[in-house]
């Protein structure tokens, strides 16, 4: 896959344990920043290709990782089987991507990173024939009460039930009755529900990573013919 850039930004996969070391460092300052450096690795890393982007050939301010799943297989072996029965998504049919890990610096703000990581999953989503994108979006900090009011904000978002994911962790917590506020959510959680994605009924509570996430699925075919073609313009500009 060719890298993409828009603005300051390039988006590529990693070419080496460089980059690994250097998104796992990313990932840490994410999601434990209160822990000093560090690493955030774990046996899914050896599995998944790893997406990054810097602001030109510098500084890295945003990674993520991904892991295909071919029709008909199970989805056992991903990150979110973990916490999530995924039983249902393993019947869907087509090729399934597993998105995990992804961050942003504290540091960076500028829209075009969130674009330019879109823009290249689509060229890897129309490359491979992927149907449906999945994974863990999380919310920073692992009490349920910081996040009730943006939960509660997506209960009209909860899976269709032949997709949707069963409970399998112990610590968990049902989606509250809706009318909430969606400010609170992150930015990769509303960018999956903007394009037609849906989450599952309980979030999970992860003391580890001192997050609370829910499951998130979006089906490729159900993203807009507008937001498509704004994004496969990045890829392939006039």
């Amino acid at each position: 896959m060719q890298p993409l850039t828009r603005g300051l930004f390039t988006a590529r996969l990693i070419s080496g344990e460089d980059d690994l070391t250097e998104a796992q460092a990313l990932r840490h300052l994410a999601f434990r920043p209160g822990l000093g450096l560090g690493l955030d690795q774990d046996d899914h890393d050896a599995l998944c290709r790893h997406l990054l982007v810097r602001e030109g050939a510098g500084a890295l301010v945003a990674c993520c990782r991904l892991q295909a799943f071919e029709d008909g297989t199970s989805l056992a072996a991903s990150y979110s089987a973990q916490f999530y029965d995924l039983a249902r998504l393993s019947a869907f049919p087509g090729a399934r991507m597993e998105l995990g890990r992804f961050c942003l610096h504290p540091a960076w703000h500028d829209p075009d990173i969130l674009r330019l990581i879109w823009a290249m999953l689509t060229a890897i989503v129309d490359a491979e024939r992927v149907t449906l994108l999945f994974g863990c979006s999380s919310f920073p900090g692992a009490d349920p009460a910081r996040h009730l009011a943006a939960l509660a904000a997506l209960r009209d978002f909860v899976a269709p039930p032949d997709l949707a994911p069963g409970p399998r962790a112990r610590l968990r917590v049902d989606l509250p009755p809706g009318g909430g506020d969606p400010s609170g959510l992150p930015a990769l959680l509303r960018t999956y529900l903007a394009m037609g994605g849906w989450v599952s009924d309980h979030a999970v509570i992860d003391h580890d990573m001192d997050t609370l996430h829910v499951l998130t699925g979006l089906e490729t075919a159900r993203v807009s013919p507008a937001r498509a073609r704004a994004l496969r313009a990045i890829v392939q500009p006039a």
